[in-house]
Parts: structure tokens; sequence; C-alpha cells
């Protein structure tokens, strides 16, 4: 474990983020391979599938998402106030939770897949093999929540090397699987789905062996495991915030599939592919404001402000220099990248003219996670999940209709942008008014003023 609240604050960071940038470019270098031999060897209308699926699925985990993130925060704050017992009982809660929460999810969505899809006019050719593939992948999806429940907790608890170890046995698993059973067995898009569960379960009984033998704060066994109500419905009040606002970018995704859903199948299979390199892309940033969350949770619970305000500023920094970079580098290799997912020309001029479009905001996206990195390490959920509702539902849908009707499929990539731009003035604004010092769990936020 790695106590954060002490050391040089850009420097700590820093080193705690790496693991996880190494150990997510894994998992979303697994979703660019895994898309790349959907696209390649199964054709546009299975790539189109596999897009249609995956914000169905989002939508369905969103709130478990953020009561498992809420989680992660009350942890970090607890391991920074050195309480372990409770940090312990926090980790039982949500394994119990999420092994509940995934029997009842994934049932629902098996039985309502055809009427969801129906909603998000998915065509009839793609259709029966979005149905196949979300079916199969939601069976797994124990084994989903279990494996990056695991490695959020670690990272809560200070630890980012640990999880890059699980991430890496997943990701090499993973696109192994995706070659024998798509190519040798010719299992068709079943094949990609069930190699998912295969390689994240074989890396999160991994993780179970490892950790118990370390006789780590995490223990997998039935003593360890232990519901407790109040550290739940502290969970509940950080983490449903989160959730509903995943639940609200999750709804987005859908309703952006069913504006995407009006043109051709090539501009579906054109997402899919380029939302693939903008997530590989954007990770970076991402991190580094998950890493910023845990430095925040640990040091908001030790009472160190001023330590906070130091990261903050060391963090946008280091984003804004890896994002300009990574824009650079997304909108001269554009063509090239789409071209590794298909040969159809029209599914490349469309993924690269998204993916011109978006990474030119790159600075942008990564300021406001920065902000909302820092909001959600403090315990401050609410603010953030009304600002999300606005940029998504008031500016990005509604705009992305508007212009898709006018310019075409460009303008609901212009949408995106212009969303995030208004996501940023008012999660800026939130951040400068202070609120979110005092809202952290443990008590310890107010006792030293002289940081402030």
């Amino acid at each position: 474990m790695r106590d954060l609240t002490y050391g040089p604050e850009g420097r700590l960071i820093f080193r705690f983020a790496i693991p996880m940038v190494i150990g997510n470019i894994f998992q979303q270098l697994y979703n660019v391979v895994d898309s790349i031999i959907v696209g390649k060897v199964l054709g546009e209308q299975a790539l189109a599938a596999v897009g249609a699926s995956f914000p169905v699925f989002y939508t369905l985990i969103s709130f478990v998402i953020g009561i498992g993130s809420g989680a992660t925060v009350v942890i970090s704050q607890y391991f920074g106030a050195r309480s372990y017992e409770e940090v312990k009982r926090a980790i039982g809660t949500i394994y119990i939770f999420i092994f509940l929460a995934s029997i009842v999810l994934s049932a629902a969505g098996i039985i309502f897949s055809r009427e969801i899809f129906t909603l998000l006019k998915v065509s009839s050719d793609v259709m029966p093999e979005a149905i196949s593939y979300f079916s199969i992948y939601l069976s797994g999806l124990f084994i989903y929540f279990g494996f990056n429940s695991t490695a959020s907790i670690l990272r809560g608890l200070g630890d980012s090397k640990t999880p890059l170890l699980f991430f890496t046995i997943s990701t090499l698993a993973n696109i192994g699987f995706d070659l024998l059973f798509i190519i040798v067995f010719k299992w068709g898009i079943e094949g990609a789905a069930l190699a998912t569960i295969v390689a994240q379960g074989g890396a999160f009984l991994t993780a179970v062996f490892v950790l118990n033998r370390r006789r780590h704060l995490i223990h997998f066994s039935r003593r360890s495991m232990v519901f407790d109500w109040e550290i739940f419905k502290k969970s509940a009040r950080i983490g449903l915030p989160t959730g509903f606002q995943q639940a609200f970018v999750a709804l987005g995704m859908m309703a952006l599939i069913r504006i995407i859903n009006n043109f051709d199948t090539p501009v579906l299979a054109a997402y899919t592919a380029a939302s693939r390199i903008d997530a590989l892309a954007s990770m970076p940033a991402m991190n580094l404001a998950s890493a910023l969350a845990a430095f925040v949770g640990q040091n908001l619970g030790a009472g160190q402000l001023k330590r906070i305000r130091k990261g903050v500023r060391a963090t946008l920094f280091m984003s804004w220099g890896l994002s300009l970079g990574v824009m650079l580098i997304v909108i001269l290799a554009g063509e090239s990248l789409m071209s590794l997912f298909t040969d159809n020309k029209e599914v490349i001029k469309h993924g690269q003219d998204y993916l011109v479009i978006i990474s030119s905001f790159y600075p942008v996206f990564a300021t406001m996670f920065t902000m909302h990195g820092t909001l959600r390490g403090a315990g401050d959920t609410l603010i953030p999940m009304f600002i999300t509702l606005i940029s998504l539902w008031i500016v990005r849908i509604p705009l992305a209709a508007y212009l898709s009707g006018q310019i075409g499929t460009v303008g609901i990539w212009w949408a995106i942008p212009c969303g995030w731009s208004i996501g940023l003035i008012g999660t800026i604004s939130y951040y400068l008014s202070g609120r979110w010092k005092n809202k952290g769990v443990t008590g310890k936020q107010n006792r030293k003023k002289s940081n402030d």
C-alpha cells in the first residue's frame, strides 16, 4: 500500500498513475485488437453489433459502478485516516453488493435485450449478432464486477502496480482467446464475447489467489465478507450521484447510437472503431485523474488541504502535455489507424472525421477529467452529476440531433466536444467555490485549518 499523504505531490501522482496508464492501455488495447479482429474477420456488421452493445452494457452497470466508486472513496479516506478495520469492512461490503447486483442485472439485460436494441433502432442485419454478443457478455457480469472492483479498491489503497499485473494477464489472454475462438474455432461474434469472460475470469481468480497469499487488507474468505449497512450508506451517498452521472453518460451514448442509426451501418461501424482509438488515446488523462482522486481522498482524510491544491496543479500540467502529444498523433495518423479495422473506405472516412474533430479537444477533456477526479476523491459527487446532466442532455444530445440533420454525421461528432466545453466551465466554477473541501467521511478535513 502507498501512503500519498507525504512526499512531492506531482511525482507521487505521476508514479502512482504510471502502472494505471499501462494497465488501462493494455485493457483498451484489448478492445482495439478485439474490434480489429471482429472487423477484419467477421465484417462491418459484426463490428457494428459490438458498438451497439457497449452503451447498453454500460447503462446497465452504471449504478453499480457509481456505488463502487463511492466505496473506493470511502476506503481511500479510511486508509488515509489509518482506520484499517473500517477499510476491511468497506471492502467486504462492496463485494457482497456487486455479487447480488450482478445477478439482477444479468437477468434483466438478457431478458429485455431485443426490446432494448429495437429502441436503439439497430438495423435488422445487425440485430441478431448484437443480441448474441450482448447476452453472452452479460452472463459474465459478476466476473467483470469482481475483476474491476478489485483493481479499483487496490488503487484506493495506494496500490496501482498489482492491478497492472491483473490487467496484463487479462489483456494477453483475451487477445489469445479471441484469435482461438474467432479464427480457429470459427465461433463468430459469440466467440469474441466468450473470450472476454474466460480471460477476465482467469485474471480474477489470479487476483484472489495472489491477494489471499499476501495476507492483504483484501482477503477473500467467508469470514472477511461482512456487509456493513453504515459503510454501505456512506458509499451510496457518495456513489449514487456518480451512478446517476454514469447512467446519464451511458444513456447519452445510447441516444447517440440511436442518432447514428439514422444513417447506414458503415457509420455505426466507423463510430465503433474510432471510439476504440479515442478511448485508448484518452487513457493517460483519465488515469492521471484517477490517481489524483486517490491522492485527494487520502489527503482529505488526513486533513492535508494544501497538498491537494498542489496535486491538482501538477496533474493539470501533466495532463495538458500528454493530451497535446496524443492529439497530434491521432490527427496525423487517423486514416492509418482506421484502416487497421476495415478495408471499407466509407467506414475509414467517417472514422477519420470523428478522430480529427474529437482529438482536437483532448486538452479540454483532460482538464474536465482532472477537475472531476478532484471532486470524486473528495467525495463530492452531487454537483458534478448535475453538470454532466446539463452538458450531455441539454447540450450534446440535442445538438447532435440538430446538426446531424443539417451537416450529416460530422454534426454528431462536433456535438461531443461542445458538451465537454460546457461541462468544463461548470466543473471549474464549482471547484473554485471550494465547497468540495467539506465532503470527507472521516471528519479530519476540517482539523488542519492552517493547510487551507
